[in-house]
């Protein structure tokens, strides 16, 4: 047993848990005292951590406080472990797909999935032009409105990137740092031979032209790979695109650059104190979340229409939620993680952050990985027809009550909301029941991830200086190290406890629906942008509801569904079976139609379809 621990939980045999609603499994909110550190705090804390003996006793008790030794290291839990999150092919029959070819390239793709996109919105000009109509005040210009605007020569991708990158010099003097790196002639250079393709009448895609940014965890020539660090791009070199880079620039897109991170991915905020804290467009003076807040808020923003950013717990759909976009993680082994930093090797993967669910889908299409034609491996790709999405039939949202409560009010209240509109306009029914130990698999998954992160980073960290590393990512490195693996096999055992208990709530439903987060976007503190901050609680808020899409491999995407009373926006996830993308789509979609009228603009938002510049 460890060191001061109280005694460890018994597990019964997962088939044994009731998961009905009227189950007497008792629900631990996140188990956080401790208060936020920031600033020299986080520096002494780093020192203590990193001190020999001393060190390691300060970790036994914060393990602890956080129930890890209680719940995780020394539980009885009679399942084997499972390692990893990979689901084998199943037949699910989905509404209102259309499949697509095998072989197809990622534009052929993209045009696909375009075929299953609703009539367009009005013209660009003329819909801002009609008082009261479906797209007066503020609108997010999408993947086809920049296609359309360049086939009909109402602007160019030359013109567009050159508003771009006036706009992400804006941002930077704003110290919103949203960018690690932007090379503008490289930029340029991709714009201007997109002009050409549309001048020619040949675009590649609907995406030719249409600008993307890629965190800085995905390979994307000619930049180095950082990952949030100042040292990682020396020490390891960028030599080709990741896969979903690559797809992306064989359909045309612009590549904008490396968008900010959460130094290493290790942290919510987005606090970076090497390349500037990412801030939230809907108030600069909050955060934009993480890990891959550059993403989130270069969308939000109106810099481009999609990024791509990478989820190892939530790190595409918190900072999406928190910045009023759509952040979309399909099932692991969807989207090849070739070129994606190796920081966490079973939970991580790349994701997509897109201003509308439409755009998620065209992206999706683009990047989706075709390369293992074996059924076993995965089933063939199904596209949503989402002119259809009024039509499906019979979907039932499956939800934890004392889970999905515990948020702050607003967001309650909204994603409450959201399920009422979604039962009065299609007819779907919530259902509810129990999703059990909670609590159990957030710590089980911090303790995989970080296990797999000082793994993963051993051969450079080992041989470094540590003053290279932010503070706050140092005393989460140092806790990281502090794992056994005995630690590690009774979290994957707790991993197959809760692929039991998922794939039982899946025989009753279509997928489940929690808030994204439990918390809005809250204050950027002054303390914490050279040190970065531990800030437990709003941390552990942060991560309440994204935990099973990592950790057992399931899609997720969060969708808008409004603004708190502060004017920050709140998002609303589903969480589907294994290879249900097309459905989950569907059921984003409805969700993006019945709040659309909630959407307020942020306060830093550029519009490069209609400048005038």
């Amino acid at each position: 047993m460890g060191l001061f621990s109280s005694p460890a939980k018994v597990y019964k045999p997962a088939a044994e848990v009731d998961l009905g609603p009227g189950s007497d499994e008792h629900y631990i909110s996140p188990n956080v005292r401790a208060p936020r550190v920031a600033g020299l705090l986080v520096k002494l804390l780093a020192w203590v951590l990193e001190t020999p003996v001393l060190g390691w006793i300060v970790l036994a008790v914060l393990k602890r406080d956080n129930l890890v030794y209680k719940l995780v290291s020394d539980a009885e839990i009679p399942e084997p472990p499972l390692f990893t999150a990979t689901h084998t092919w199943r037949d699910i029959p989905e509404q209102n797909v259309r499949r697509a070819k095998p072989g197809l390239s990622p534009a052929e793709r993209v045009q696909e999935a375009v075929g299953c996109l609703p009539a367009r919105l009005p013209e660009p000009a003329a819909a801002l032009a009609v008082p009261g109509g479906p797209a007066s005040g503020f609108r997010r210009w999408t993947v086809r409105d920049f296609h359309r605007a360049y086939s009909s020569g109402q602007t160019t991708p030359a013109m567009v990137a050159r508003r771009f990158l006036a706009a992400a010099k804006e941002c930077s003097d704003l110290k919103m740092a949203m960018f690690i790196s932007c090379d503008a002639a490289d930029v340029m250079r991709q714009a201007e031979d997109s002009t050409r393709r549309y001048q020619q009448g040949a675009p590649l895609s609907a995406m030719d032209g249409v600008l993307v940014a890629v965190k800085d965890e995905l390979d994307c020539l000619p930049y180095p790979t950082t990952g949030g660090t100042r040292w990682l791009g020396a020490a390891r070199r960028c030599a080709a695109d990741a896969a979903c880079v690559a797809a992306l620039r064989a359909c045309g897109a612009v590549l904008a650059g490396k968008a900010n991170m959460h130094e290493l991915g290790a942290g919510t905020s987005g606090i970076n104190p090497h390349h500037g804290s990412t801030r939230n467009p809907h108030d600069p003076g909050r955060v934009a979340g993480g890990s891959s807040g550059g993403s989130a808020a270069a969308v939000c923003a109106g810099l481009c229409p999609v990024a791509l950013g990478a989820d190892g717990g939530g790190s595409v759909r918190m900072p999406a939620a928190l910045c009023g976009v759509v952040g979309f993680k399909p099932t692991a082994g969807r989207l090849s993680n070739s070129g994606l930093l190796p920081l966490n090797w079973t939970v991580g993967m790349p994701g997509i952050l897109a201003a509308t669910v439409e755009d998620a889908l065209i992206a999706y299409a683009a990047i989706v990985d075709q390369s293992k034609p074996s059924p076993l491996q995965q089933p063939e790709l199904n596209l949503p027809l989402l002119m259809c999405t009024r039509s499906m039939a019979n979907i039932r949202l499956a939800r934890y009550g004392k889970w999905f409560d515990d948020s702050s009010e607003d967001i309650r209240s909204l994603c409450g909301k959201a399920l009422r509109m979604l039962h009065a306009r299609y007819g779907w029914e919530t259902v509810e029941v129990t999703v059990p130990e909670i609590e159990e698999m957030r710590l089980a998954h911090y303790v995989t991830m970080g296990s797999e992160c000082t793994a993963s980073l051993a051969k450079y960290l080992d041989n470094m200086d540590r003053s290279e590393i932010g503070w706050d990512v140092r005393i989460g490195l140092s806790a990281y190290g502090s794992f056994s693996s005995r630690d590690y096999l009774n979290a994957q055992r707790l991993r197959s406890r809760q692929m039991y208990f998922h794939e039982r709530i899946f025989e009753a439903a279509d997928a489940i629906v929690t808030p994204m987060t439990g918390v809005t976007a809250y204050p950027l503190q002054d303390d914490a942008l050279r040190t970065g901050e531990l800030d437990y609680i709003n941390g552990a808020a942060l991560v309440r509801y994204s935990i099973a899409g990592n950790f057992l491999g399931l899609p997720a995407i969060t969708v808008p569904v409004g603004h708190d009373r502060g004017g920050l926006p709140v998002g609303l996830q589903l969480v589907g079976r294994p290879w249900s993308e097309a459905t989950l789509l569907h059921l984003a979609h409805a969700v993006q139609e019945a709040c659309w009228e909630r959407r307020l603009p942020p306060k830093v938002h550029f519009d490069l379809l209609l400048a005038k510049h």
